[in-house]
């Protein structure tokens, strides 16, 4: 294992503006300037390999059945938004990632040059993953489509992917995800440190929700508002449940497209929420830094039509952590669940 020392309202249906976004994986991350050729990764990663494999496997059963990961991986692949930041953690070194979608707060990943660009999912560089010769590669999020495309390609690696399933809950299934890479990367007392984290985390929030209070998530990007419905839609959808937080604004057949639905502002007004989520999509790809990027607190903040609701004039609204929209990891809910928490605990 390659491993290195890193600083660690219900409302009428009249008065809502709704209607699913199309469907697919936005993401607007270009490819870095600085990626490396596969040829280049390759040889980095077998000089810079710790202990080769010994032969020893351990078993995991991941979304796909019982697989047999090696138990010192001389050459790690992650494509895995939920795992980045805690393979970073841990130091793990990657032999090659899709670097435009790493989050920009895990630097070591985003910009090294020891790490093979494979691009972002929209046209990702398959081949230039098979040619730095994983043995082991954590697939998942917005690679979970090219499985079997990896798989072919890589009959010889290990390929674990533990993307959250359909109908199960997000934080059993983050648990799950976590415990996993804890077995296979030998760091399972750090990993269960993280789910005790997380767990604690979900105990303060759902403390410091007085239980009545209405709640309403969004995120924005581009300027625009888009609704993020009550345990289907991304990331703030879970915590619906999980906090059993009272919506302010609940629809039939709204959607959990990644965008959310389209919402006016007048509707958000009129359901008048006590709380608001927000997700700002663009504060997590490289639309941050283009010119004339107006960010979440903006377009929430200042907008005139809410300026009356109770969210806006009592400040009760949360920001997630700009990097979420890539980051959706444990750590990253558990800063979002504790800083909930935060800002409900100083409005009791």
């Amino acid at each position: 294992m390659k491993i290195r020392h890193t600083a660690v309202a219900v409302l009428a249906a009249s008065a809502l503006a709704l209607s699913a976004c199309a469907t697919g994986e936005d993401f607007e991350e270009q490819p870095n300037d600085t990626a490396n050729s596969a040829e280049n990764g390759s040889d980095s990663g077998s000089t810079e390999a710790s202990a080769a494999s010994d032969g020893e496997t351990i078993t995991l059963e991941d979304n796909h059945g019982t697989k047999e990961v090696p138990a010192n991986p001389e050459t790690v692949v992650a494509t895995d938004n939920r795992a980045f930041e805690v393979l970073s953690e841990w130091g793990i070194e990657l032999a090659a990632a899709p670097q435009p979608l790493v989050p920009f707060t895990v630097e070591d990943y985003k910009t090294s040059e020891d790490i093979v660009d494979i691009g972002n999912h929209r046209e990702p560089d398959l081949e230039a993953l098979t040619a730095v010769q994983p043995d082991l590669i954590v697939n998942g999020q917005r690679f979970t489509q090219y499985y079997d495309e990896i798989s072919e390609l890589n009959p010889d690696a290990t390929i674990i992917e533990f993307e959250p399933r359909d109908g199960e809950p997000l934080d059993e299934e983050l648990r799950r995800h976590t415990e996993a890479l804890g077995k296979a990367f030998g760091h399972e007392e750090e990993a269960q440190q993280l789910i005790e984290d997380f767990d604690a985390a979900i105990e303060r929030a759902r403390e410091a929700y007085n239980g009545e209070d209405t709640v309403m998530a969004v995120n924005v990007s581009g300027g625009t508002i888009g609704y993020i419905a009550p345990g289907l839609g991304r990331t703030f959808g879970p915590i619906f449940d999980l906090l059993e937080l009272n919506p302010a604004l609940e629809v039939e057949n709204a959607s959990d497209d990644h965008q959310g639905d389209d919402i006016s502002v007048e509707a958000i007004a009129q359901s008048n929420p006590d709380w608001v989520l927000v997700l700002d999509r663009d504060a997590g790809t490289n639309s941050r830094n283009e010119e004339g990027f107006v960010g979440a607190q903006t377009v929430i903040g200042e907008s005139e039509a809410l300026q009356n609701t109770t969210a806006i004039s009592e400040d009760q609204v949360y920001y997630a952590p700009e990097d979420t929209y890539t980051n959706e990891s444990i750590i990253t809910y558990t800063e979002i669940l504790n800083g909930i928490a935060e800002q409900m605990e100083q409005a009791q």
